[in-house]
């Protein structure tokens, strides 16, 4: 069920995408109503979060049934005694599930309030608590230990600092004030702790701030399939190619068992820091990360060794992940985006260029996956068609698991090329009304078919490439 507006986009933002939802091809195989029905469906659930919160287990550590364990005794603790199930994805080994109960209605709204902003609600709703720096606004008589009520300024029209705000939000729960207004907005900069705890969201998700550390690492489902996808292999070396901030990176690892040569580079230093962080708190050492520009990867002459770090040789790895810098709009909840039309199309040419890389530093019969989190034709299949058009020594492949929806009709793909590429299409199913009650009674198989539809907006195409370029 809908509470929330629509994803609020510029119009134009909004028409470009309908015009790729409802291009020819689409509209010829399902009408126009039906196509204008699904996109705005879309629209609708893109604001919503997702009907299950999924956490990979760092299998080199330890195994899935002890922080299964672990895991269950955690969430009786936050949620108050009440049983909520954790599932093994059964094509996943190494991730559990656990649903989502929402929306829940009867919350009684109070009289104090806070405003955060959209960033900070997108993540209320995905359990997590306010903390100092999303607090935008809060009722001049606040005082720490108050439930307030906490809402989204989904428009970002709230001044910092307003007694009040009369525009539009969004009610996301109830929570206790850890601090009052007055410290808040004391513009201390070292105040970047929990402001609000949210005891009663509107959707009931676990928080996972320090639980487990270095047992999980908390991804979407797809993020998570992603890194199957590639299948790496002990003793291989293999390259991501953007890969802050290091869930696929130290996933690689993993399931290598830490055989082999993990290879990570991101141009943003901060967020390299992040990887070798990540790795080091989850025991990988195979990972080698370095501060640097994919689209430059690929070492022109032979003469400088550059002791295995960027660039490298071309033909130097078994295996790339590509999951390419995007315009993210399949990410969940997103209450309103903010880009214009010239941000949201931007990227195509640098996933070209990044592609490009990718393909010279693939061995003759290694694997190439391209992987994005947003919904635009333009990002996704168009880029496959140019792909296989551009270089002819690659081969789209099936994928295993296959767990997403085919590829959307719109790019030129034959219908055998959309059967071999998962999309994930957060329209795919209606949203779903989740209580204790209805979990009690539900089948493992219906919730697991479920947690494979229900998810952010996601693209995966697999290559292989045949000879060399």
């Amino acid at each position: 069920m809908s509470i929330f507006p629509k994803i609020s986009l510029r119009p134009e933002v909004e028409n470009y995408l309908k015009e790729s939802f409802m291009n020819e091809e689409v509209v010829s195989a399902l009408g126009e109503q039906a196509a204008e029905r699904k996109f705005e469906t879309l629209l609708k659930h893109l604001s919503h979060p997702p009907s299950f919160t999924t956490v990979r287990v760092n299998t080199n550590l330890t195994s899935v049934q002890h922080v299964k364990n672990l895991l269950l005794d955690e969430l009786q603790k936050q949620f108050n005694g009440l049983s909520v199930p954790i599932l093994q994805h059964p094509d996943l080994q190494d991730v559990l599930l656990i649903p989502v109960i929402g929306p829940r209605k009867n919350i009684k709204k109070q009289q104090c309030e806070a405003i955060v902003g959209a960033h900070c609600g997108n993540a209320v709703l995905r359990g997590a608590h306010v903390y100092v720096p999303g607090i935008v606004s809060a009722s001049k008589f606040m005082k720490s230990g108050d439930v307030i009520s906490v809402y989204s300024d989904i428009k970002g029209k709230c001044k910092k600092g307003a007694k009040e705000f009369d525009g539009t939000k969004v009610f996301l729960g109830n929570g206790i004030s850890e601090l009052s207004r007055k410290e808040i907005f004391s513009g201390l900069p070292e105040l970047k702790g929990i402001g609000i705890r949210m005891t009663e969201p509107v959707y009931l998700s676990p928080s996972f701030d320090n639980v487990l550390p270095s047992y999980l690492f908390l991804q979407n489902l797809p993020s998570a399939l992603v890194t199957h996808v590639l299948n790496p292999q002990p003793g291989e070396k293999i390259l991501d190619l953007c890969a802050a901030p290091g869930g696929k990176t130290t996933h690689i690892a993993a399931l290598m068992h830490d055989q082999g040569e993990v290879i990570a580079l991101d141009k943003i230093f901060n967020k390299v820091e992040k990887i070798r962080q990540n790795a080091l708190l989850l025991g990988l050492n195979s990972i080698r990360a370095f501060c640097f520009d994919g689209t430059k990867a690929v070492k022109l002459d032979m003469v400088e060794d550059t002791e295995g770090g960027p660039p490298f040789l071309p033909e130097t790895f078994d295996r790339i992940l590509l999951d390419a810098p995007c315009s993210g709009m399949g990410q969940r909840p997103n209450m309103a985006c903010t880009w214009t039309l010239k941000e949201v199309t931007s990227y195509q040419p640098l996933q070209r260029r990044l592609f490009t890389v990718a393909v010279q530093l693939l061995k003759p019969g290694g694997v190439l996956v391209y992987s994005t989190c947003t919904i635009t034709l333009a990002e996704n299949e168009e880029q496959v068609a140019w792909a296989l058009t551009m270089f002819p020594c690659l081969q789209l492949q099936p994928q295993e698991p296959q767990i997403g929806g085919e590829g959307m009709m719109g790019a030129g793909l034959s219908f055998e090329q959309l059967k071999q590429l998962q999309r994930f299409d957060p329209s795919a199913v209606p949203l779903q009304d989740t209580d204790i009650d209805s979990l009690r009674d539900a089948r493992t198989e219906d919730m697991m078919w479920l947690a494979n539809k229900d998810c952010i907006g996601f693209f995966i195409a697999k290559f292989v490439k045949c000879k060399s370029t």
